[in-house]
C-alpha cells in the first residue's frame, strides 16, 4: 500500500493531479486510527534504539500548501517520542545573514545529529517552490538546484541520515474550508493570515512547481511520498507507517556494555 504513494526515481513526469487528496486506500477511519496508535507506540520503541545506538539520524521533511496540516502531522508523528531525542525547525523567510550564504547553508546547520530526529516544517524545497512561483528563481536555476538538492540528500544518506519527504496533498476546496474555519472559530483565528489568501491566487503555479519537485527530486535514497491529506486521520496513518516500516528494516540494536558484565555486576553488588 505504501508504495502506491511513493514516487520511484524515474524519467516519468509526475503531476500532483495524478494523486487524489481524499484517497484513503480503502482503509476506514476507525481501523486507521487504531493502527495509528500502534504505530506511534512502535515508533517510540524504535526511537529508543535509534537514540541509544547513534548509528543513524532521521530527517523528516514536511511540505504542502497552506492548511495542508504540517503542524498537525508533527503532533501525530512525535506524539509518543522522547522529547530529548527530537527537534522541529520551521523555516521562515531567510535572515540577512542567511541570505549572505548559499541557500543550503542554514539547512545543513539544522540537520540531525546521530541518534536524533529532526522535522523540517517546510524546508530547502522552498527555494525551488515559493521563490520560483514569485519569479526569484527561473527555470534554469531551478533545474540546477534540483541537482544540488539530489546531491545534498545523497550526501546526508551516505553519512547515516535517513531522509523522509512527505508532500501533504490537499484539494483547493479543502483549503477553502480550512481558511473559513480559521475565521469562524475564535480559537483558530490566530492561524489565519492574509498572506495565505495571496498565495492561494498562485495555486496552479504551486502545483506545477510541486510536480517538478516530485519528478526531479525523488530518488532511491530519498524518495518523495505524496500523502493524501484531506482526511487528517489518513495523513497521520500513512506518514507513520512509512517511517515505522523503514525503521523496521534497519539494524537498530541497543549498544552492549563494554567490559566483563559479570565483573561489573559483582562490583555494583558490592557497593556500600
Amino acid at each position: 500500500m505504501v508504495k502506491d504513494f511513493m514516487i520511484q526515481s524515474s524519467d516519468k513526469k509526475i503531476s500532483t493531479a495524478d494523486f487524489k487528496p481524499d484517497d484513503t486506500a480503502g482503509i476506514n477511519k476507525k481501523d486507521a486510527k487504531a493502527e495509528t496508535i500502534k504505530l506511534q507506540a512502535r515508533f517510540s520503541e524504535l526511537q529508543e534504539k535509534l537514540y541509544a545506538s547513534k548509528k543513524y539520524a532521521l530527517l523528516i521533511v514536511l511540505q504542502g500548501m497552506d492548511c495542508s496540516g504540517k503542524d498537525g502531522a508533527v503532533k501525530s508523528i512525535l506524539a509518543e517520542i522522547n522529547p530529548s531525542g527530537f527537534n522541529v525547525t520551521a523555516f521562515k523567510q531567510p535572515s540577512t545573514e542567511e541570505l549572505s550564504h548559499d541557500y543550503l547553508w542554514r539547512i545543513h546547520q539544522k540537520t540531525p545529529n546521530m541518534g536524533e530526529i529532526v522535522v523540517f516544517n517546510r524546508s530547502y524545497y522552498e527555494d525551488v517552490l515559493v521563490t520560483r512561483v514569485h519569479g526569484q528563481v527561473d527555470d534554469k536555476l531551478a533545474r540546477a538546484r534540483f541537482e544540488e538538492i539530489r546531491s545534498f540528500e545523497k550526501y546526508l544518506r551516505s553519512n547515516g541520515t535517513i531522509v523522509f519527504k512527505f508532500f501533504l496533498h490537499i484539494s483547493k476546496d479543502f483549503q477553502k474550508t480550512q481558511l473559513l474555519e480559521r475565521l469562524e472559530e475564535k480559537d483558530k483565528n490566530w492561524k489565519f493570515s492574509e498572506s495565505d489568501l495571496k498565495e492561494r491566487e498562485f495555486w496552479d503555479e504551486y502545483q506545477a512547481c510541486y510536480s517538478d519537485v516530485l519528478s526531479h527530486c525523488s530518488t532511491k535514497h530519498a524518495p518523495w511520498y505524496v500523502v493524501p491529506s484531506n482526511h487528517r486521520w489518513f495523513r497521520d496513518y500513512l506518514t507513520l507507517k512509512v517511517i515505522v516500516d523503514t525503521l523496521e528494516k534497519l539494524d537498530l540494536e541497543y549498544p552492549t556494555i563494554q567490559g566483563n558484565v559479570q565483573e561489573l555486576l559483582d562490583h555494583v553488588a558490592s557497593l556500600p
